[in-house]
């Protein structure tokens, strides 16, 4: 079958959970829009029980984060969330980004919590796991429902996404920005277009998210870019450019993290470079691995988001300096909690 076009997976990559294997025919994949290059984009619809999820990850202490869809269409080829795909029966593959679990009760659960007498207030990231203004967002409107209860309460939220469907919302963040209740982030990967079409094929360019930094920073909203994964071999050397770019677009930090091929990814990862770049395809492996103890994955808490070795270490300093040169008259204000409206109704007398 020919590589589907406009996904980031080539391949359904095998679920370590299933017991068995679902080979597609013809038949199967006349649900979708062209049976050999195009599969189309399922939604499956959950009524979930839960929708804050906390980590207890000595990397994330104190980390709440709500997703309101599993999967994403983007199809970021390292994308570390493609893995707990596999938990509902998906594969981290192909499926990732074709079967899209949406959340439909998002809102309803977040407002359940907000009135809960436990509850005590903090800042929810939003896109912990899946970008929340994903394609899907355009459909279902969850992200919104949910800031337009983050700002009914008064409970602050921090946002990173790779796609301008976030100016839609532009209305809502400027008020929660007036209170101080919202930080947002832009992800950026890399500035040359054939990279990032190749990278993460449903999302907008690079540039396209320069000015989407440009326009939240102009209309108060905090700004920051995580410049990552960054990708020995093939994306590092861009890390001055990004930083120097979103600096002068608005943005006050930046974030970033080497990437590791975990679980499924590898094999992914593997077909995909392959396929897009076969003449580095050695180098990068073997350079990612050179940053992980010599594997491609690394669980180790502490080392597995920076890395270690010298190509991590070079990262490392060109990082920092770049941050230094070109964030060094800004800074980013710690988030207001103490405006928390239990119930969602203010008190007059």
């Amino acid at each position: 079958m020919e590589r589907p076009r406009g996904r980031g997976a080539g391949i359904n990559s095998h679920n370590k959970f299933q017991k068995q294997e679902v080979e597609y025919t013809s038949e199967d994949w006349q649900q979708w829009e062209d049976p050999e290059v195009n599969p189309k984009t399922q939604f499956i619809m959950e009524e979930s029980k839960t929708i804050l999820s906390v980590s207890d990850s000595p990397d994330l202490r104190n980390y709440n984060s709500i997703n309101p869809y599993r999967g994403c269409e983007h199809g970021c080829i390292y994308c570390y969330a493609r893995n707990s795909h596999e938990y509902w029966g998906y594969s981290a593959g192909l499926d990732f980004e074709t079967k899209i679990v949406v959340k439909k009760n998002a809102p309803q659960l977040l407002e359940k919590l907000f009135h809960s007498k436990n509850y005590q207030p903090v800042p929810i990231m939003f896109s912990g796991n899946t970008d929340c203004y994903q394609p899907a967002e355009k459909k279902f409107r969850l992200t919104r429902q949910m800031l337009e209860i983050c700002l009914k309460y008064r409970n602050p939220a921090t946002i990173l996404t790779k796609n301008a469907l976030i100016l839609r919302d532009l209305d809502i963040l400027e008020k929660l920005a007036k209170l101080n209740l919202v930080h947002a982030a832009v992800s950026i990967t890399s500035l040359n277009e054939d990279l990032r079409s190749a990278l993460e094929p449903r999302t907008v360019t690079g540039k396209r998210r320069l000015q989407v930094i440009k326009t939240l920073h102009e209309a108060g909203i905090p700004m920051g870019i995580m410049s990552a994964p960054i990708i020995p071999g093939l994306n590092d050397h861009e890390i001055p450019a990004i930083i120097k770019a979103a600096a002068e677009n608005g943005a006050a930090w930046a974030g970033y993290t080497v990437v590791r091929l975990n679980g499924s990814i590898a094999t992914i990862f593997e077909e995909w470079i392959l396929h897009h770049f076969p003449d580095k395809a050695e180098k990068v492996l073997h350079q990612i691995a050179e940053c992980h103890g010599g594997k491609l994955n690394d669980s180790r808490f502490g080392l597995r988001m920076s890395g270690e070795g010298n190509f991590a270490e070079n990262i490392r300093q060109l990082h920092d300096f770049s941050c230094r040169k070109y964030f060094k008259d800004k800074e980013l204000t710690k988030l207001d909690t103490s405006l928390f409206i239990r119930g969602g109704q203010m008190n007059l007398f």
